[in-house]
């Protein structure tokens, strides 16, 4: 079902500014028996406190509050701390020198961890800080254009340019983010290879009760950490997106903002940011392309593509990006649904892994997709469960 959004139309009358500071009476008919030339006297009209303020500024309490039209997107919040490392003595055996030597490339990732973790935390508050400055720039031009000034305003000029640079700045902190999240990506695939050896070293044979009472320790821990490393990858991919069509739009505001200056008169943000606040309707469902029909994951809809995860490092993404850019060149507006899907085999234990692995499976598809372009208020994320599926999938619908 789509969701036509509509809004009224916003008639902003204009403010016309006098090129005189007097009014000639004689101009105008006499209403009284006296002479007119009398009383022809200039009337002198005092400037207003905008006109006589030379740099006026926005204040804080009237700055548009986050997640407002205008307003800079908001940023994760998380402070991802590290769940440590238990130590313990080696055992002598060779099971045991396997778990020491597990234990401290764990204890090294997670060190790095936090340096990814003050890395980003400073990013955040330096991208704070330069939209906080640059959104007090275009206020300033703002209150300047809407209570009227000359067309070319150089100091109007002047602000502007420093708003272009500030927004620069702002896309530099995109940058840093990415490299960010380049590295997250590196930690993420050695947090993985840690908890399938982990896991492997049970197998091994010359252990004593004691070796395996450390690996199953260094296995929770282990895999918190890969839970860890989802969840920062999870929120960095987010903050990316957000500020990456940020900058877009207001890039898109600023062209329009330049035009206003040059006219002397404010005239709104750039209509492309309005491209999808109408979309236009589409079905409920859409041809398959390159996958196999299953309807168990969401009635009788057939998926766009289905993706089974049943060895490690699955290469979807090429076959992903292909069918989605299909999709998009015959239908633009379309929006798409990332479906975990679970199977039903074993106890509820097992069930319960299986859900949280095919759920960190989903969110790497949608990561996926954000880093191919499409914009996340266009992907929904959700999960089911299936006793037809005998590991792990994702399915992609279309609506």
């Amino acid at each position: 079902m789509v969701l036509r959004i509509t809004r009224p139309l916003v008639l902003t009358a204009a403010l016309f500014a006098a090129s005189c500071s007097f009014i000639d009476e004689s101009l105008m008919p006499a209403l009284t028996g006296d002479d007119a030339s009398a009383q022809a006297q200039p009337v002198a009209i005092a400037p207003s406190d905008a006109e006589k303020n030379p740099d006026p500024t926005l204040s804080a309490a009237g700055a548009p509050p986050a997640g407002a039209v205008g307003a800079p997107p908001a940023l994760g919040t998380t402070n991802f701390v590290t769940p440590g490392v238990t130590m313990a003595p080696n055992t002598g055996t060779f099971v045991g020198q396997k778990v020491a030597v597990l234990r401290s490339e764990l204890g090294a990732l997670q060190e790095r961890l936090k340096l990814r973790n003050q890395q980003l935390q400073q990013i955040r508050t330096t991208t704070i800080g330069n939209s906080q400055t640059y959104h007090g720039t275009i206020a300033a031009i703002n209150t300047r254009l809407q209570v009227g000034t000359t067309p070319g305003n150089p100091v109007l000029i002047n602000q502007w340019n420093q708003g272009q640079l500030q927004l620069e700045r702002i896309g530099a902190d995109i940058s840093s983010m990415n490299s960010l999240a380049n590295a997250v990506a590196s930690d993420s695939s050695m947090s993985a290879y840690l908890l399938e050896s982990t896991r492997a070293a049970y197998g091994l044979s010359g252990a004593i009760e004691e070796d395996h009472r450390q690996l199953a320790i260094l296995e929770d821990e282990t895999n918190r950490t890969v839970v860890l490393v989802d969840r920062l990858l999870n929120e960095l991919s987010e903050d990316i997106s957000r500020q990456t069509a940020y900058v877009g739009n207001e890039r898109s505001n600023l062209t329009t903002l330049s035009h206003s200056i040059k006219n002397g008169e404010l005239l709104g943000s750039s209509l492309a940011s309005r491209a999808f606040l109408a979309p236009a309707p589409v079905a409920s469902s859409s041809p398959v392309i390159g996958a196999r029909t299953q309807n168990f994951a969401s009635g009788s809809r057939q998926p766009l593509v289905v993706i089974r995860f049943d060895r490690p490092d699955v290469p979807y993404e090429q076959a992903l990006y292909t069918a989605v850019n299909r999709t998009l060149q015959g239908r633009p507006q379309s929006v798409f649904d990332v479906v975990a899907i679970s199977p039903i085999q074993g106890g509820a234990a097992s069930v319960a892994l299986s859900q949280s692995k095919a759920t960190r499976n989903a969110q790497r598809v949608l990561r996926s997709l954000t880093d191919m372009g499409l914009p996340a208020s266009r992907i929904s994320l959700s999960a089911s469960s299936s006793a037809q599926a005998a590991t792990s999938e994702v399915h992609i619908y279309v609506r």
